[in-house]
């Protein structure tokens, strides 16, 4: 061991010697030169020149750094000192905007930044992690951590309280030999939810489509056996079929417009529509479904201008869903007002055109989620007026499209008042 240590004493000087001449070559060569040219007129003896030349070599040994030397020595280290040398690990903690936990050894939180705080209520050091986290998942991630299994363990964690999130969760050690480990929470609560959204979607459409189909085989069937000489049983089965394909035209319809909508939802128009206009030709061309239905269509339009910016053919059938609706579900109240106005109670001018209708309105539990694809307040009557479940759920996204906005108000009994609202252009 000590023969190791003098070697490395002795390489370590061999370097800082070598290091010192390079840095004063120039200096050295020069005076080394100048002597040579002495010597070499006769000026001084051999010894003499000798003598110099070595004075010379032990100057340039002990000779102070130059200041390039010293410029470059600084730069190294300010290079070694990076400002992540400075930033504490709090601040960087402070920086993520998902929930983190730092916690140690004994499972004790360490830190918390404050999305984490807002997430799962404030957690004070040295909180156990094991006991602000009871479920299962949780207990064997943090545990897994401790433990030091190799990598980062993973889990997906729900929080109920207060209200449902879905994270993922990642635990592992804050380094080597830190003692320090970390928590970080990805929410996927989104994620899931459009997930779940596209499934239902899909089991819905495929119910939809389903339901005419096996009635349209049912009766080819029976009109190809029993049926095949009976025309009464014929002009029956044929108008029924004529109508179960009707109706998946319209569900198919609905689809691509809805399917056009999400594909640009935040496009805005930039047309100028007269809504007085458009909500009067909706009114007319809805006039023969009115008179079918035993319905008056009254207006009550405010005067002056009633202008916003907009696509007229969207917005021509955002108010034919909201009319038709009116007159299909409202009919036994006899009548479906039409009011339009400029509105003063908002920030920024708007203007609502409400659709009210007498019937036996919505229930409270239901009016959250009629905008949902394919939900239904009553399926059977849905199903009686030719609804596709999807009316209002394309009303909702061309009004996002629009910058506007759908309000609904209901009481059993007295009828539903659906109010479009749309900033004044």
């Amino acid at each position: 061991m000590a023969e190791t240590s003098t070697q490395t004493r002795t390489r370590r000087t061999a370097k800082l010697t070598a290091g010192r001449l390079y840095q004063n070559r120039w200096m050295l060569a020069a005076a080394i030169l100048a002597v040579l040219a002495v010597d070499l007129f006769g000026a001084a003896s051999a010894g003499f020149t000798a003598a110099t030349i070595v004075a010379l070599v032990l100057v340039a040994l002990v000779a102070p750094r130059t200041p390039a030397a010293r410029r470059l020595a600084e730069a190294s280290a300010r290079v070694e000192r990076s400002p992540l040398d400075r930033l504490s690990g709090e601040k960087l903690a402070a920086a993520v905007a998902e929930p983190l936990i730092i916690f140690d050894r004994d499972g004790a939180v360490v830190h918390a930044n404050e999305a984490a705080d807002t997430a799962f209520g404030a957690m004070t050091p040295p909180l156990p992690l094991l006991l602000k986290f009871r479920a299962p998942e949780m207990q064997a991630l943090i545990e897994a951590a401790l433990s030091g299994e190799g990598t980062a363990q993973a889990t997906d964690y729900v929080e109920r309280v207060p209200f449902e999130r879905v994270y993922r969760v990642t635990a592992s050690a804050v380094g080597r030999g830190t003692g320090l480990f970390v928590l970080a929470f990805k929410d996927q609560s989104e994620a899931r939810r459009i997930d779940r959204m596209r499934a239902d979607f899909i089991a819905n459409a495929s119910h939809e489509l389903r339901t005419p189909l096996a009635s349209i085989a049912g009766f080819v069937e029976t009109l190809r056996g029993p049926a095949r000489n009976d025309p009464n049983a014929r002009d029956q089965f044929l108008q029924i079929m004529q109508d179960q394909t009707g109706r998946m035209a319209r569900l198919i319809d609905d689809l691509l417009s809805l399917s056009r909508l999400e594909m640009k939802p935040y496009l805005k128009p930039g047309v100028r529509v007269d809504l007085r206009q458009t909500v009067d030709a909706v009114i007319d061309s809805l006039a023969p479904l009115a008179a079918g239905s035993a319905v008056v269509v009254e207006r009550d339009f405010a005067e002056g201008p009633l202008e916003v910016q907009g696509d007229r053919d969207e917005l021509f059938q955002v108010f034919q869903n909201l009319l038709e609706n009116a007159c299909k579900y409202g009919r036994s109240g006899g009548r479906v007002v039409v009011s339009m106005k400029r509105s003063a109670e908002a920030r920024q001018p708007e203007i609502e055109v409400t659709v009210r209708d007498f019937g036996p309105g919505i229930p409270d539990e239901h009016i959250p989620r009629v905008t949902e694809r394919f939900y239904r307040v009553d399926v059977e009557t849905s199903r009686a007026h030719k609804g596709t479940g999807l009316g209002l759920s394309i009303v909702k996204h061309i009004l996002t499209r629009h910058g506007a906005r759908l309000s609904i108000r209901s009481k059993q009994g007295e009828g539903s008042a659906f109010t479009v609202h749309l900033p004044a252009a």
